[in-house]
């Protein structure tokens, strides 16, 4: 019933909210389209045809086709042993897919948002990311837990929180965020096939986004590399460095700035843990000026990480005070404006782009 409700409030409020993507410039001129919801939903399949040691469990991820769709079709081709629709019991299903996992087989927990995910960190945190560590390499726990992260729209504090800092802050996790197609697919079939446990965040918002993507996405081989950030678009004058929702933010706020003679490079991390900081302080070394943007809150988020990691290796080639763009620190209102207050928007990447850049703000 939530999952209904949430797909029916998701599909209204997407009538409202413009498309964050516009120009992605570092992808290949294929014509080929794919929504993030189908190249997550490809990759299960895929991953799950290729190792029968794969299987899903979650909250309506069978008989509902999952709550927004991402496993559609799985159950009638894979059966109910390896989808398998759980109670509404987090800490439970958890528990369980992490003592499966530590047998050799390769759950793929889904999270109806990962605000839920709450109910479960004793047993991700716990169980799963310090297991290999506490027995000395002996036992491996190849498990994914995935879902929604993040800001969604008009759902408020208790489901609009974003994990990202939470969880890449713990040793034995590995975290990851897509934002395009490409992402989606590659990522996600690499955290399958990964033997550690890994956290990974996609956002609400961008399921229905369509993305260019070329054959070689589309192989079944594809996959992408863990720890490894993407330059989305090259340039000279301003790093902006986001991860998820955000990229699409701040290639439109390059957009924007280009047109006032800044030529801006974005990053897409993809990865908080491991986090790319050679590929990022190489781009800060050559434009010499650093804009963070996430929507987590600000304190100890990925940005203020980030930041340090430019300030031990790379602080005498800054021409700039590194700039940071997150969430209000507060939790996320309820009412639409508040919303869109709290949480960062175009404009605040352009205004601190050219800030660091000691051209006039508006």
């Amino acid at each position: 019933m939530l999952g209904i409700v949430r797909q029916k409030m998701l599909e209204q409020s997407l009538k409202k909210i413009p498309p964050a993507v516009s120009v992605l410039r570092s992808y290949s001129s294929a014509a080929k389209q794919m929504t993030i919801r189908d190249a997550l939903n490809s990759a299960l399949d895929e991953e799950m045809s290729a190792d029968s040691k794969v299987f899903l469990m979650g909250e309506e991820v069978g008989e509902y086709q999952g709550a927004y769709k991402i496993t559609k079709g799985l159950l009638d081709k894979y059966g109910p042993e390896r989808v398998l629709d759980t109670p509404i019991t987090e800490a439970g299903f958890t528990g369980v897919a992490v003592g499966a996992a530590y047998y050799g087989v390769k759950p793929v927990v889904e999270f109806m948002t990962f605000n839920f995910s709450m109910q479960a960190i004793d047993h991700i945190i716990n169980s799963a990311a310090k297991t290999n560590y506490m027995s000395s390499g002996q036992i491996s726990v190849p498990i994914v837990f995935r879902g929604p992260n993040g800001a969604a729209a008009g759902v408020g504090a208790q489901h609009s929180q974003c994990y990202a800092a939470w969880y890449a802050s713990c040793p034995g996790l590995k975290v990851l965020a897509p934002y395009s197609s490409e992402d989606a697919r590659g990522l996600l079939k690499a955290a399958i096939r990964d033997p550690d446990p890994v956290v990974f965040l996609e956002n609400e918002l961008l399921y229905g986004e369509s993305f260019p993507v070329s054959d070689e996405v589309l192989d079944s081989s594809f996959c992408l590399p863990i720890g490894k950030a993407k330059i989305e678009r090259k340039g000279k004058d301003v790093t902006i460095a986001a991860y998820s929702k955000m990229v699409g933010y701040a290639l439109k706020a390059a957009e924007t700035l280009e047109k006032d003679g800044i030529d801006a490079e974005v990053i897409n991390l993809r990865s908080m843990r491991p986090l790319d900081r050679s590929m990022i302080n190489a781009s800060v070394r050559k434009t010499s000026r650093l804009v963070t943007v996430e929507e987590a809150f600000p304190q100890h988020g990925v940005g203020a990480e980030i930041c340090a990691s430019i300030v031990e290796e790379s602080f005498a080639y800054l021409d700039a005070p590194v700039e940071r763009i997150a969430g209000a620190d507060v939790p996320m209102p309820y009412a639409a404006n508040l919303e869109r207050m709290a949480v960062p928007q175009v404009e605040d990447i352009v205004r601190a782009a050219k800030r660091t850049c000691y051209r006039s703000v508006s």
